[in-house]
């Protein structure tokens, strides 16, 4: 099921020439990821670069982009030839003939080619400027990044080499409606996987049966996998932040934190829900959860065009630290709480992120001004970004003993509008009632 045109990508490609032109021009060499084995002989599920794949659409291994930006604009895919052989093992591939057709490309040349083409490229060009990833370049060892080294150890011509990250990072924050479409259909695959564990759960199962009953229901709905490591953390668990042991019998009286999105055509989803093994909250239970619930409801009020990225992060956390004090959790002044940061013990992580190709995706938080001054970036439409707010009562003698081991938090991803923002995973509950009436009504065997 594709969602984004073959056109699309060649015009990000454009732009991106553009904004290079404006900055003198260059020479853009994006690779494509490596591969990892696991061990000996056994390679991990390969996974294409996140910029490569948004200025291309390819997805094969022992790939490579180059795009001059100069008096003549060129494009240029680098991948695996034909091979009747290696198809025989591994699968059938494009081919460079069909790749830089299908997608576009100017010239298509295979990968092994890369070293003679990227020096005749430099040589024949009035060029003095590479763009690439530094933080990619730098410390990684990499075919493509030793040609490029060899060139500029043998030739004179290469002056400058230049980040490209910051400048693709930007072009990746602000979503097309393609890319719209696409994490649409991905927050609604996940919201009915997740949907679908609160009618699964029993006491008795263990997390990694939810944790595969929601992998399954990803996949069977035509996601190609998980966007991250999924998390399912039952009882004091919920309070580890990135628990993915999953292992553990989950109890009566446990509440289930799960973290969990696919990925669908290379784009993230993002949720969050946490419920009650035996379907009802306890009333300690239900005094965290719904203190959480309004600290998101609150911070995705302030999900605004023209309002800075850290406005929800600031909405959430005046509802928390107000909520950690009525239950006598926290003893204090808000102001001198905050200031202080004595919150964190409880609530130790921002209340968003961007979210896109990568789950936590490329694009900064800040914004400088004319006078170098660092302002928290502004959100526009097109933007996404999660709100997930928590806390994390860990079993301590300063903590009434009801309030120990309740982990929560309640995470979804929102759209930027012009007027407005858009819950796009809206689809699976999160009042505590609701969660309560879907467990009881509904149970799968």
């Amino acid at each position: 099921m594709k969602t984004i045109s073959v056109t699309q990508f060649q015009k990000r490609r454009e732009t991106l020439i553009k904004k290079i032109n404006e900055l003198g021009g260059g020479i853009i060499i994006i690779p494509n990821a490596k591969k990892f084995y696991r061990n000996n002989d056994n390679e991990f599920q390969y996974r294409h670069d996140s910029n490569f794949y948004y200025l291309s659409g390819f997805t094969e291994p022992n790939s490579c982009i180059v795009l001059v930006a100069g008096k003549q604009n060129k494009s240029f895919l680098f991948c695996l030839p034909k091979n009747k052989n290696n198809e025989m093992w591994t699968g059938e591939v494009y081919g460079n003939e069909v790749a830089g057709r299908v997608f576009k490309f100017d010239y298509a040349y295979p990968i092994e080619k890369f070293d003679i083409v990227i020096s005749d490229i430099i040589n024949n060009l009035s060029i003095n400027s590479i763009y690439i990833e530094m933080n990619k370049y730098i410390g990684q060892k990499n075919k493509i990044f030793d040609s490029i080294n060899e060139q500029i150890k043998t030739t004179n011509k290469i002056k400058h080499i230049c980040d490209l990250s910051d400048i693709v990072s930007e072009m990746r924050l602000i979503k097309d409606n393609s890319e719209i479409k696409t994490m649409k259909l991905a927050a609604q695959i996940s919201a009915e996987a997740h949907l679908d564990l609160l009618k699964y759960c029993k006491i008795g199962m263990y997390e990694y049966e939810l944790e595969s009953r929601i992998s399954y229901n990803f996949r069977k709905q035509g996601a190609q996998s998980i966007s991250y490591n999924s998390i399912v953390a039952s009882g004091k668990n919920s309070c580890t932040l990135h628990y993915i042991k999953n292992n553990q019998k989950i109890k009566n009286g446990d509440l289930i934190l799960v973290d969990a999105g696919c990925e669908l055509n290379s784009y993230a989803s993002d949720i969050t829900r946490t419920f009650p093994a035996n379907g009802k909250f306890s009333p300690s239970q239900l005094a965290i959860y719904n203190i959480v619930l309004e600290a998101q409801k609150t911070a995705i009020d302030s999900c605004k065009t023209g309002n800075s990225f850290n406005d929800p992060h600031q909405a959430a956390l005046k509802i928390l630290i107000q909520g950690l004090l009525d239950e006598k959790i926290l003893v204090g002044d808000k102001d001198e709480i905050i200031e202080n940061q004595k919150y964190k013990e409880f609530y130790p992580h921002s209340t968003s992120h961007w979210i896109g190709l990568d789950v936590h995706d490329v694009g900064s938080y800040y914004s400088s001004s004319e006078d170098n001054i660092k302002n928290w970036t502004k959100l526009k439409p097109g933007m996404l970004l999660t709100i997930e707010p928590g806390l994390y009562i860990r079993q301590s003698n300063n903590i009434p003993s009801h309030f120990w081991n309740i982990g929560i938090r309640i995470e979804d991803t929102i759209l930027i509008k012009t007027n407005e923002c858009e819950i796009i995973t809206k689809n699976v509950p999160v009042k505590a009632h609701e969660i309560e009436k879907i467990m009881k009504d509904s149970i799968i065997i």
